[in-house]
């Protein structure tokens, strides 16, 4: 009997290489998505994908999505408790189990861990421990598509803000980058793939610095 589990979902390839990863094992069945969202431009908290999207996205995916909706600059505690709110949601439901798709963060990984602990609930990290390489090329051999939808200036330059994630990018990429940007380098949205019932046309529109250090690249449905 596989084990109903959440999957903590930013729209990503990260987020999806996970989803794929999970559908592979008998153990557990994904039965929802959770995403965050900043009210005040009603899009994906840090990856900037409109709220229009993402509910496409997850309607190619078969999946409900669940959001819990954050201010602008919202502080740990904001985080914390709206996310902890969500999670006894799900326990009601008799769900125990989120999954991250958390690469290599030592950090990052024992906080969630924490947070899932005091929630009563078990983290699991299905791609954790993956080279990014040979991770972000498994993407791309797949047939997944996705487009990179923000930048940290201070870590990559903004021109990469709208490219798609193809081997071109890779090779242009800086040695110091991760290939996923597992460190906040750039962030993406996944329209395509063998996860996807149908694909979401898309189209990349203006660029924007927020912060006077993110670019972001909106994304818009064709037509």
């Amino acid at each position: 009997m596989t084990k109903p589990i959440i999957l903590s979902w930013s729209g990503g390839k990260d987020s999806t290489m996970s989803l794929y990863t999970l559908k592979q094992s008998p153990e557990y069945e994904v039965v929802g998505l959770l995403t965050t969202i900043t009210s005040a431009y009603d899009r994906i908290s840090m990856h900037g994908v409109r709220r229009t999207l993402l509910e496409a996205q997850a309607n190619a995916l078969g999946l409900p999505v669940y959001t819990v909706e954050l201010s602008q600059k919202p502080s740990n505690e904001e985080y914390e408790a709206k996310m902890a709110t969500m999670l006894q949601t799900f326990r009601q439901q008799g769900i125990d189990t989120v999954a991250f798709g958390d690469i290599f963060l030592e950090d990052l990984k024992a906080y969630r861990m924490q947070k899932m602990e005091e929630a009563g609930m078990t983290a699991i990290f299905p791609i954790w421990g993956r080279l990014s390489a040979a991770l972000v090329r498994e993407f791309i051999g797949l047939g997944f598509r996705a487009v990179i939808t923000c930048v940290d200036s201070q870590q990559l330059d903004v021109s990469f803000a709208g490219r798609m994630i193809d081997e071109n990018l890779l090779a242009d990429l800086p040695p110091q980058v991760d290939p996923c940007g597992e460190n906040g380098e750039f962030h993406s949205f996944v329209f395509d793939g063998p996860l996807f019932a149908t694909p979401l046309n898309v189209e990349t529109g203006e660029h924007v610095l927020r912060d006077e250090r993110f670019m972001y690249c909106d994304v818009l449905p064709q037509g």
